[in-house]
């Protein structure tokens, strides 16, 4: 009875919403429930809600708090110690009395809003019981007094609470793994277990615009979340007003479902004008100004654009005019300084009470599954394709990195890659905007001066960027520079061990390289604090399904296949425009081929071996030309490395070394090669050099214009 009134007031308070209740029931005898652990209420909750009567596993520490002793009338508790060994066969005693136990793996409260570091005990005390495990989330108590997040997220008495229960599972284990590597293995199923229930149970089935509004919902009006050059940071409401303003007058201009071109830097303006179209059922389509002229036209012929959006300072300061002229003789070119002339007292009236809630101007229904937004691949081997990424595939991708990633509110996050790239668009841009974190947009990652001070002026406590960047901001920038910094992540292209060891040795920070493509949202696997490996990109990400294809000639791994809620919907190809082709792959729909080499590891750890068309066969060898340039940055870490392999009349192909370091030296090369154990086939053929090897915006280098230098070259 007692507990009947405490679920009606607790239902009433916070409107508890019980999700998946069938799946307790059909587990049947023993189970080892398993959750979260947000706030106090959380075993409250747990003890009202759940059909049975359960045991709960409470910290000794807690159980002898005169707070906790009233509420342990009322139920069964079983106090443990985590540091004692033999909690372990009390719990799986309990288990193999035919009992239902409660226990929270992370063993703490969250103090950061994401999992804290997940116990080994909980695997192994089910494996010993052979006990399935039920995952339970609970969300929405992070959010009460009663949560240890004070400062790091907006508390309020009464916000919503859900609890998901996911089916059960069994943690398998082959028998003839024991001991140590046992409870190792257990500890990392455990892992996976609770972030992929905490991806799964998240809400991504909604609009990008959707989910801005919920994340204001959650942390205030108020909250200051967006700054870039212009130095006038904006709040949740400031930015949904002009997204209401912008978007209202660009529709006027577009139709619905159209491709609309974004020729525009890392502003808040762009981010409000990419909402904009969104919101209003049109596709924003981020145009790289870095590709050339004849990339842009092709981005724009694929993709059916006939509407670009830019602004003439824009043009002005990036010196593009000739590209505009381009532009502007083929397509519509509309400026923003216009867009923004042409707002009448009227439209920002309406936009002020849309974004109140007051007043709703009539817009059509965005389909959440539907095309979200157009990017384009680098083009760095051959024609930019368009990757469509739908509203889920991109909410998505940003649970999936929140799942794995303790990022919170009270992190400052510095993105320096541009929108048009996918790992500043969702990574850098879009998840700081849903998590509540304070972003800063700065426009060029090449100022290798200004963004370590900018850095050190925002407090920032989380950077993204690329190898040859971060490298370039570590010669540059003053010792205390990174002084707040707690997250560095790398990605686009592979951390050389130099970079890794400068920002080690020079800012006591560990680098934590990821991995991922566009055509994915584009992250796939992390390095996190947690769960770190020197050479590897992480292990994947929850949600993500992998398989390998076997490549003749390479003896280790294969090229990687990847399926998910984060995969695109296709890709637009300039030879058929408009037209949506489908990711394909011989495993099936929905799996993408990402065309990089892989291994994984036991403890599923993914190393990058190179892409499959970075390789060259000499003598019915495969050599892959990432492995030779890695060779050789460890030799001149301070300069700029490509091989490329071209045809050979003897062995198939040879391998060419093209190079900014002026005095380099074949006979050096040689000698370095014999040292750190590589083979003759490893060995460049000849030695180019270049005076300045063309970079891609990204960070990489742009292998076209080096093969086209380097074709030119070998003809005379």
């Amino acid at each position: 009875m007692f507990r009947k009134f405490v679920r009606f007031i607790l239902s009433l308070l916070y409107r508890v919403k019980l999700v998946g209740g069938e799946h307790l029931e059909r587990v049947e005898g023993r189970a080892l429930i398993v959750a979260n652990h947000a706030s106090f209420l959380d075993p409250i909750l747990l003890w009202a809600f759940l059909p049975d009567d359960v045991t709960f596993a409470i910290n000794t520490h807690i159980a002898k708090k005169f707070w906790a002793k009233p509420a342990m009338r009322f139920c069964r508790v079983l106090p443990v110690d985590t540091g004692n060994p033999m909690s372990v066969k009390t719990l799986t005693h309990q288990l193999k009395e035919n009992r239902r136990v409660v226990l929270f793996p992370e063993g703490r409260i969250t103090v950061t809003g994401a999992l804290m570091k997940i116990y080994d005990g909980a695997g192994l005390i089910a494996d010993k019981s052979d006990s399935p495990l039920l995952p339970v989330r609970i969300d929405g108590s992070q959010y009460t007094p009663f949560s240890r997040l004070r400062g790091i997220v907006r508390l309020r008495w009464f916000p919503n609470i859900t609890l998901n229960i996911l089916p059960p599972v069994r943690l398998e284990v082959p028998p003839e793994v024991t001991g140590d590597e046992r409870r190792m293995k257990l500890g990392a199923m455990m892992e996976d277990l609770m972030t992929d229930m905490v991806f799964s149970t998240g809400n991504y089935k909604r609009t990008l615009f959707q989910a801005l509004l919920d994340a204001r919902k959650i942390h205030g009006n108020r909250r200051l979340i967006l700054e870039d050059m212009q130095r006038m940071p904006v709040t949740y409401h400031s930015l949904i007003t002009r997204i209401m303003a912008l978007g209202g007058k660009l529709a006027e201009m577009t139709s619905e479902k159209e491709a609309v071109g974004l020729l525009l830097p890392s502003t808040i303006t762009t981010v409000a004008v990419l909402f904009g179209l969104s919101s209003r059922g049109r596709i924003p389509a981020m145009l790289n100004y870095t590709a050339g002229i004849s990339n842009l036209l092709s981005a724009c012929a694929c993709a059916e654009i006939k509407t670009v959006i830019t602004a003439r300072r824009f043009i002005e300061m990036g010196k593009l005019e000739k590209e505009l002229a381009q532009l502007q003789s083929q397509l519509r070119v509309v400026f923003l300084e216009d867009v923004a002339a042409s707002l009448s007292v009227m439209d920002k009236a309406v936009a002020l009470l849309g974004s109140l809630g007051i007043y709703r101007p009539t817009i059509p229904s965005v389909d959440a599954e539907g095309p979200a937004v157009i990017l384009f691949t680098s083009g760095s081997e051959g024609k930019p394709k368009g990757v469509v990424l739908s509203h889920v595939n991109i909410l998505a991708n940003c649970q999936q990195l929140s799942a794995k990633i303790d990022f919170n509110a009270h992190d400052r996050l510095l993105n320096v890659l541009p929108l048009f790239h996918s790992f500043g668009l969702t990574a850098g841009t879009l998840t700081p905007l849903f998590s509540g974190m304070f972003g800063f947009l700065y426009p060029s990652p090449l100022h290798y001066r200004v963004i370590p001070e900018l850095a050190y002026d925002i407090n920032a406590t989380i950077l993204f960027a690329t190898n040859t960047f971060l490298a370039g901001y570590a010669k540059h920038a003053h010792p205390y520079d990174f002084y707040s910094v707690r997250l560095v992540f790398a990605g686009a292209e592979k951390l050389m061990p130099e970079t890794r060891r400068v920002w080690s040795d020079k800012f006591g920070i560990r680098i934590l390289e990821g991995y991922g493509v566009t055509e994915t949202s584009p992250a796939l696997a992390a390095n996190t604090p947690m769960h770190s490996r020197a050479g590897s990109v992480g292990r994947l990400l929850p949600g993500v399904r992998h398989q390998l294809e076997r490549v003749e000639g390479i003896p280790e791994g294969g090229k990687l296949h990847v399926a998910g809620a984060n995969v695109m919907l296709g890709y637009l190809h300039a030879s058929e425009p408009g037209k949506l082709i489908p990711p394909r792959s011989i495993f099936g729909t929905g799996w993408h081929d990402t065309g990089d080499l892989v291994s994984v590891d036991v403890e599923g750890y993914v190393f990058i071996r190179g892409r499959v068309k970075r390789f060259a066969k000499i003598g019915g060898e495969m050599v892959s030309l990432t492995a030779v340039e890695e060779m050789v940055a460890k030799l001149w870490p301070d300069n700029l490395h490509m091989a490329a392999s071209l045809p050979d009349p003897q062995k198939g192909e040879r391998i060419l070394l093209i190079t900014d370091r002026t005095n380099a030296e074949r006979t050096e090369l040689i000698e370095h090669a014999r040292k750190e154990g590589y083979s003759e086939i490893h060995l460049p053929r000849a030695i180019h050099v270049m005076d300045h090897i063309p970079l891609l915006v990204t960070g990489k280098i742009d292998i076209q214009a080096v093969l086209a230098w380097l074709n030119e070259i070998e003809s005379n």
